[in-house]
């Protein structure tokens, strides 16, 4: 088992190892791990780890607010995320590595990085400036028939592709584009597909890539049907979620 010590990003979505996760940094518990980041060599990957909140806030409150006006807004690492904040978030997240980070003149950070692999939480130490979180490393097991499951669900992803030709601004690529990478696919198509949190999350912590292609088979074919009876819904709208503050 291996297991490493990284600092830990909460964040309303989840990431995939081989996709982008561009942030914008302005809250200090975060501003304070990314000035620890840059003080790596930059030939040394500035890693840190990404989980999906289950149970609690991206952005901390940072003024009284409804319901009760007078309430004092949480400061410190594990604000909006309760007295345990293990508990706050899913136990399967991502590592990611920064490519980029760049500091504004206001203080505030740009990141770009990427995820790589996946990691299960095991705790998470609240007690410096961010959190940082104890993670057991998770081998990607390829499964039975990973590679004809990858067939069938690039032939249906490009089906439900169609169905979203005008949002064009989300789709993951050309048809000759897509990788047959069986372990590449899964997590790119999880990725692409307007599922909500929890369908995602699902999607990171399968067994095995075969597990995870037979479950994006069938969430494939069920949304295509969907949409397919939803002929008046733009599609452009589908691809607008939330964006991440932080």
């Amino acid at each position: 088992m291996t297991t490493v010590r990284l600092p830990l990003f909460p964040l309303n979505s989840v990431l995939f190892p081989g996709l982008v996760l561009p942030l914008n940094v302005f809250e200090e518990r975060y501003r304070a791990m990314m000035r620890e980041l840059l003080k790596t060599p930059e030939d040394d990957p500035r890693r840190f780890a990404v989980v999906a909140i289950r149970d609690g806030y991206e952005v901390a409150a940072s003024e009284p607010g409804m319901p009760d006006p007078t309430s004092v807004p949480e400061r410190g690492p594990a604000a909006g995320f309760g007295a345990d904040p293990a508990k706050a978030f899913h136990g399967t997240g991502c590592i990611a590595d920064a490519a980029t980070i760049r500091e504004r003149a206001d203080g505030t950070f740009e990141v770009l990085a990427t995820g790589t692999t996946r990691v299960k939480l095991l705790s998470v130490d609240a007690s410096g400036p961010y959190l940082v979180a104890e993670l057991e490393e998770l081998p990607e097991e390829r499964g039975e028939e990973a590679g004809a499951l990858a067939e069938g669900v690039l032939r249906a992803f490009r089906a439900y592709q169609k169905r979203l030709a005008g949002a064009r601004e989300r789709s993951l690529a050309s048809g000759s584009e897509l990788p047959d990478e069986p372990a590449v696919v899964s997590y790119l198509v999880a990725a692409a597909m307007m599922l909500d949190t929890p369908t995602k999350q699902r999607l990171l912590q399968a067994p095995d890539t075969a597990s995870r292609l037979r479950d994006e088979l069938k969430l494939l074919r069920s949304e295509t049907a969907i949409i397919r009876n939803l002929p008046s819904l733009p599609a452009s709208e589908l691809t607008r979620g939330p964006t991440s503050l932080n």
